[in-house]
């Protein structure tokens, strides 16, 4: 059964998350979004995004207790919000997490699946194991929160947003795992989209480069140089710079999109 903390005071604080829609203009207002991996990087900047444009959150991570500064910054804007915890690999808690999303919140109309972990290790080093978790929570997870939503999202005509990363598309030396994971989203968020487009939900993917995050934190100094001597502008994105994926995910949530991978 999925648990779920409750809300306290905001604790410590992160750098805050603008979004040039006002306050006064809330055009997700009645609407319900889950965000997986809402805890922390660009998971947290999409809940609030959300939030600042009127929708209620449910905020999911690995545990509810890890969500819920995440819920208290989004409910502090004025939205009704939640925090779960669940392991995404798992499909059973899934399934009941999203119908208590949808008993608790009033339904669901917008799906975020941000969830995702690293396990870096060149290829005739990778244990299976590191594989396999890789690929349960990257690629099963999004695959899990899909099939536990389509149905309540296609009476809703609802959105679906699955933040996948340009490694699934370049690959990337010591990222077999992730690289396979994230390009399994590309391929799973263009056939859902084709399957769900008749019933009128949109299905779209967001491959960002490379993002500061607590994720990317671990990379050593010479690694972190490599990638941004690859990058044009000479630096790694932030989560809560515009333009970030939290603005297209709000975008791309927003009841008149109609892009589709």
């Amino acid at each position: 059964m999925a648990a779920q903390a409750p809300l306290g005071s905001p604790p410590k604080p992160h750098p805050p998350v603008t979004d040039p829609t006002p306050l006064t203009e809330r055009p997700l207002a009645g609407k319900v979004a889950l965000v997986t991996g809402a805890s922390r990087g660009i998971g947290r900047a999409i809940a609030l995004r959300l939030a600042q444009r009127g929708a209620k959150v449910a905020c999911v991570a690995t545990t509810a207790e890890r969500a819920r500064e995440t819920a208290a910054a989004c409910q502090a804007l004025g939205v009704q919000t939640a925090a779960y915890g669940v392991d995404v690999a798992a499909s059973a808690p899934v399934n009941d997490l999203v119908s208590t999303v949808v008993a608790e919140l009033g339904g669901l109309d917008i799906l975020v699946n941000n969830a995702g972990i690293t396990r870096d290790q060149l290829l005739l080093r990778m244990t299976e194991e590191d594989f396999d978790r890789v690929v349960a929570v990257n690629l099963k997870g999004t695959y899990n929160f899909i099939r536990a939503a389509a149905r309540t999202l296609m009476k809703s005509r609802g959105r679906i947003v699955n933040i996948t990363s340009v490694v699934g598309v370049t690959g990337n030396a010591g990222q077999a795992n992730y690289a396979a994971s994230k390009a399994g989203v590309i391929g799973l968020t263009r056939s859902v989209a084709k399957e769900l487009a008749s019933r009128g939900v949109t299905v779209n993917a967001i491959a960002p480069g490379w993002i500061a995050t607590d994720m990317t934190s671990a990379l050593d100094a010479k690694a972190s140089e490599a990638i941004q001597a690859a990058i044009p502008l000479g630096r790694i994105g932030r989560p809560t710079k515009s333009p970030p994926p939290s603005t297209t995910s709000a975008d791309l949530a927003a009841p008149t999109s109609r892009a589709r991978p």
